[in-house]
């Protein structure tokens, strides 16, 4: 098993030549919640061939509530009503046995049907659907509620970006946390281990002042970062996104 460089975690923000992406997106209002968590809890959850990637020792949990817009396939315009939807993933920053660092999902909240059944069967994603709603106020701050179908808890989150705006810098806890352009999906049925990449210009972060946040979606994937407090709020405007098809981790 071969551990990230930091080269290798720069190499994956080369966009592809040799591949087209299969869809475009735009990634809007973003919040990034991350807690310390033990790599031993971590590790337990992860597929075959998935290992905990660690900045300094550490290892994190992450909760991200975000807008996604302008959806669509390479070959066909976004269409009103299917293109914009909301999201709210759980993820862990994990590598493959080549050192390839990239997100491992927990899950993946949305309120588009459409969506969660495309991501389900093409990206091998663990997409749930939900209803949700977002609204952004004075100031800046974003109020955002999800609640999963079959589930009875509300998760509210409220969150305004604050200071200035800055690119993550390599080798930093930001950049290990926010620059993360590889994502990692399991099929049980095949017991085969995918990877998919995307493309965009590096976030660009702010601070987050966050007045509310909800740990709900963390339990309904067994996770519990216990009594820590939250170590990162960060906030980004948002990306524009190519998204490369998954193929299997060799």
């Amino acid at each position: 098993m071969k551990l990230p460089t930091l080269e290798d975690r720069l190499h994956q923000r080369v966009r592809p030549v040799d591949r087209k992406p299969s869809m475009f997106q735009k990634w809007q209002e973003l919040l990034f919640i991350h807690w310390e968590i033990d790599p031993e809890i971590i590790q337990k959850t992860l597929p075959k061939g998935l290992y905990v990637d660690t900045f300094e020792g550490k290892t994190y949990l992450g909760l991200v509530p975000f807008y996604m817009r302008g959806i669509r396939p390479s070959f066909f315009p976004a269409v009103p009503g299917i293109s914009n939807f909301l999201e709210v993933n759980v993820r862990t920053y994990v590598h493959d046995k080549n050192g390839v660092p990239g997100v491992w999902f927990y899950s993946l909240d949305a309120n588009q049907r459409l969506a969660v059944k495309i991501a389900r069967a093409f990206f091998k994603l663990p997409y749930h659907y939900a209803k949700m709603k977002a609204s952004i106020h004075q100031e800046n701050k974003i109020k955002y509620a999800s609640k999963r179908v079959g589930d009875t808890k509300i998760s509210n989150f409220e969150y305004t970006p604050k200071g200035e705006i800055f690119e993550a810098q390599p080798g930093s806890l930001h950049f290990f946390l926010a620059e993360r352009y590889i994502l990692f999906s399991y099929n049980p049925h095949k017991d085969q281990l995918y990877s998919g990449q995307v493309y965009h210009k590096p976030y660009p972060l702010s601070e987050a002042e966050v007045t509310n946040y909800d740990k709900h979606l963390l339990g309904l994937n067994r996770l519990d970062p216990g009594a820590k407090q939250p170590i990162s709020y960060l906030f980004s405007k948002g990306v524009n996104v190519d998204v490369f098809s998954i193929k299997p981790v060799v």
